[in-house]
């Protein structure tokens, strides 16, 4: 019986006891030029007026040639800025200060919803209206009170669920009939409004700071209510769900969730 041959050098080397030992893994691979690049930029947060090439080459053990070609590349890149020959933080330092103060604002914004959904006994949802869609930004949920499945997407059905109302009666009417346009009311169960008319009348009439009340219009056996949140050009709102069976709360719930938002203003602008 023939036996095709192994090209050489492929499959793992053998000796007369099997096959060859691997060699040990490696641990990760380090760029020396970022190392190199972070511990100048560590060193410049030592010297509260500036320092210089010299200086900051000393305080990071580094030749004073390397350290003035990465000092260069970080001041193009906008990390560092140079005056009167001496070096401080960029424009770019800043802008990673200002990153971590938004991360911070996302952890606010997701523990107050948290707090909202246990306070109010239901799933909490934060949206907000952006380059002419609706974007679902957080939701809080568990497994007691569980979030409304999308199965239409909430992008093109913004006429049918309560954070789409809320975030169109925001826009100016012709931003409303934009979007209506883009994506026409469809029939999702027998209370969604399908007739564009009807639905720009009833945005027309939402009250600007008033929660926005729907009862099973995007999912049978849901409710929902969501209530508008502007803050600058910011188009914004929160929202919450319950099972039909729980729909005599939601009024009140809508009513708790108002009152609420107030105190997370800040966390909202994401």
């Amino acid at each position: 019986m023939e036996q095709s041959a192994e090209p050489p050098g492929s499959g793992p080397r053998r000796t007369a006891h099997g096959p060859a030992p691997r060699p040990a893994d490696r641990g990760p691979t380090l760029i020396g030029s970022v190392q190199r690049a972070l511990r100048l930029l560590e060193a410049v947060g030592g010297f509260r007026h500036g320092a210089t090439a010299k200086q900051l080459a000393r305080t990071a053990g580094l030749p004073l040639g390397t350290a003035y070609h990465l000092l260069r590349t970080l001041a193009h890149e906008g990390y560092l800025r140079r005056v009167d020959g001496r070096f401080h933080y960029g424009e770019s330092v800043n802008g990673i200060g200002r990153a971590d103060d938004r991360q911070a604002d996302g952890l606010d914004l997701r523990g107050g919803m948290r707090r909202l959904r246990d306070e109010l006994g239901a799933a909490v949802y934060f949206a907000r209206y952006q380059d002419g869609e609706v974007q679902l930004v957080e939701i809080a949920q568990d497994e007691a009170r569980p979030a409304v499945p999308p199965w239409a997407d909430l992008r093109a059905t913004a006429h049918a669920h309560a954070i789409g109302q809320c975030l169109l009666g925001q826009l100016p009417e012709e931003e409303r009939r934009d979007h209506l346009a883009r994506h026409p009311p469809v029939g999702l169960t027998p209370s969604t409004f399908t007739r564009d008319a009807a639905v720009l009348r009833r945005l027309a009439a939402q009250r600007p700071t008033m929660p926005v009340l729907e009862r099973q219009e995007y999912a049978l056996g849901t409710v929902c209510a969501a209530v508008p949140i502007t803050i600058g050009p910011v188009v914004a709102t929160m929202a919450i769900s319950l099972p039909v069976e729980q729909a005599d709360r939601l009024t009140t719930a809508a009513g708790q969730l108002r009152r609420s938002v107030g105190a997370m203003s800040r966390t909202f602008v994401l």
